[in-house]
């Protein structure tokens, strides 16, 4: 039997992390009770209800996105901004996105029903490679990009896994730098967080690729279904991450 979080997640409500926050906050029933404990293994046909609602299982279904600017990463907005689910008012299943890009961040996002998938794919500890064009206010110097290299400590005091670092432009005319920079994690604002070590603000941020993914052949707020090697690719990356 699986474990109650585990449940929740394949149900496609969230991920897995959410869901032990719910279960934890009370919001969680099974048969009736409260359960607040995470190691529950409901009996097999048990109703589990979140907030209320009974869960039910959906197909799985795993998109990739090409987000453009001005768009949020989340299900619902209360200042009525749009957000990449808006963009994808044809899906039937209720999906989520995997991560977060920022509302001036453009570039690949995933998209699933499948809570056990997506934290397979954003927890830091997988180290599934993602491949950012970054420009910066300043010029990069190289004992700069030698410390991103070899990894910085990020304002909570988590150092960063090494980086690769590709300087594709100086302007020295307007004191900016334009870099390919190929991380493992996918920790919360990361490359931005990454930048301030040095007093540097990004300028323009864009997820280029992430893992053997690409955005080939889409257009900005366009999405498409991965296929199905796609997913396993992932899922294989992200167990060989794991392992390291």
């Amino acid at each position: 039997m699986d474990r109650l979080q585990k449940i929740i997640a394949a149900s496609g409500i969230t991920s897995r992390r959410k869901a032990e926050e719910m279960i934890v906050q009370g919001r969680v029933r099974v048969d009736g009770q409260v359960v607040k404990e995470l190691g529950v293994k409901p009996r097999k046909g048990a109703l589990i209800e979140v907030d209320g609602k009974a869960i039910a299982r959906e197909n799985k279904v795993y998109y990739l996105m090409y987000k453009p600017k001005k768009v949020l990463c989340t299900l619902h907005d209360e200042h009525g901004r749009k957000t990449v689910v808006d963009l994808m008012s044809e899906v039937e299943e209720r999906v989520f996105p995997v991560g977060r890009l920022d509302y001036d961040t453009t570039g690949l996002l995933l998209l699933t029903n499948d809570g056990e998938f997506a934290n397979e794919i954003i927890h830091p500890r997988y180290h599934i490679s993602k491949v950012y064009e970054v420009t910066v206010n300043g010029i990069l110097k190289t004992d700069q990009i030698k410390q991103l290299e070899n990894g910085v400590v990020l304002d909570d005091g988590i150092r960063t896994l090494p980086a690769k670092v590709w300087i594709t432009h100086k302007d020295f005319e307007r004191q900016q730098t334009s870099l390919e920079l190929t991380i493992q994690e996918g920790r919360n604002r990361q490359i931005k967080r990454m930048m301030e070590v040095f007093g540097l603000q990004v300028r323009r941020l864009h997820r280029r690729s992430l893992g053997p993914l690409t955005l080939r052949g889409l257009n900005p707020g366009e999405y498409r279904l991965m296929k199905p090697y796609e997913v396993k690719q992932l899922r294989r990356l992200a167990e060989e991450g794991r392992l390291k």
